[in-house]
Order: structure tokens, then sequence, then C-alpha cells
């Protein structure tokens, strides 16, 4: 993680520097369900990196067992267009997301930043927490999710995965009331955060809602929020 947090970081570098060929994703809505099917391509000149990631978000699956979110990542050459490698991406969006989340907290956050809450309490819950302990020491974690069987199961499973404090919140407003770091890792279609409940300085990582009907933060939050993307 360590390494792909610096990766990751010297991504976003070229991206904001303007040297970084990245459209706007393709998204195709798939079915009565409305799961979705998205293209993201991008072009690195400077590693001659080229490719796309095919990913699918389709809700039913975890009641057939399966991962919500899949992917598929391919590489081309950048000097013929060959194709050099087709990978998995299911991990590989789990643990790059959280990367980049780590590199807000490492450039962003509060210096001293070290209580950490969690709303979500799935795949990208588990790789934040994972992630954000790199780039900072944290005291104390607090995770909320709707499921009181899931917040259990979280502080179960990630309980030998940080020396910090965790534990289960009893609702997201007891969750945020003082943290320092917020990670959002959900598909709330309602806020699930409101603005009074946040300090000020805490850094917000938002990266559970990606469809025009979700959202994780009450309006004013946004409007009080300086926001970096």
């Amino acid at each position: 993680m360590h390494d792909l947090i610096e990766t990751m970081h010297t991504a976003l570098a070229e991206l904001a520097a303007g040297r970084v060929q990245q459209p706007l994703r393709t998204v195709l809505e798939v079915g009565e369900q409305h799961a979705f099917f998205g293209v993201m391509p991008a072009f690195i000149p400077k590693s001659g990196a080229l490719g796309t990631k095919l990913v699918t978000v389709f809700g039913s699956n975890l009641a057939i067992g399966l991962p919500s979110h899949l992917a598929t990542i391919l590489l081309l050459d950048s000097t013929t267009g060959a194709l050099i490698s087709v990978m998995d991406g299911r991990y590989i969006t789990e643990a790059r997301t959280a990367a980049v989340s780590a590199v807000s907290v490492k450039l962003l956050a509060k210096a001293d930043a070290s209580r950490l809450a969690i709303i979500g309490s799935g795949v990208q819950a588990r790789s934040h927490l994972r992630a954000i302990a790199c780039v900072r020491a944290l005291s104390e974690v607090r995770v909320w999710s709707p499921s009181e069987n899931s917040r259990a199961r979280f502080v179960e499973e990630m309980h030998a995965e940080t020396s910090a404090t965790l534990k289960a919140s009893s609702s997201a407003r007891e969750a945020v009331s003082d943290a320092d770091l917020i990670v959002l890792a959900t598909a709330s279609r309602e806020p699930v955060v409101q603005s009074a409940w946040v300090a000020d300085g805490a850094h917000i990582a938002a990266v559970g809602a990606c469809r025009p009907d979700q959202r994780e933060m009450d309006s004013a939050l946004v409007r009080r929020a300086r926001v970096f993307r």
C-alpha cells in the first residue's frame, strides 16, 4: 500500500499538471435494476501508460455471493496499440481508490489528525483504513453503517490490522463527531452526514456516491467545504 500511495501521488501530479489524457468516463445503465457499466480510458505520455478500466456495478450480486463492483483493466502498447495485459481490476479498484484518498489525507489533512470516522463497512471501508494508516498515526477509528451486524463484523475482522482503538458507533453522528478524518464509503441516496456534525478542519474523503441519484453529504456541508477533485 505504501508503494501504491506513492505511485498514485505521482499520477495525480501528472494529472494536475495537465499531462494526462483522461476523458470523463462513459457509463451505460443496465437492466431494470439500474446497474451500470463504465469505460474509463487514460494515457500518461511520461510513462507511456495507455489503457482502460471496464467496470460494472451490480448491487444484486451481493445476494448471490459476488462482489457488487467488478472490473477488468486492459493495458496497451502506446507505440503500436497492441494489447499488453488483461488484469482483474476488482482488487486494483479496491486498493487504488483508497490510495488516492490517502494521498489527499497526506497533502490536505491536519498533520496531527488521528481520529478517523468511517461511514460504511464494506470493501472500501476496509481498504481506506489500511491506506490512511500509512499516512497518519491513528489513535481512534469509529465505524458506522446501517447494519449492526456489519459494523460488528468490521470491528472483529479489522482489529488485528490497526493499533488504534477500533469501535462501532451507534449512529453516523456519533462516528463523525470531533473526527479529524472522515471516509464516506456508501451508496446512499440520502445524505448520511450533516454539516452540523462535522468539526471545522476535518478532512473528508467522499468516495461512495458516484451516480446522480446518490449523495452522502448534505448541501450545507458541501457549501461549507473546500472541494478538491
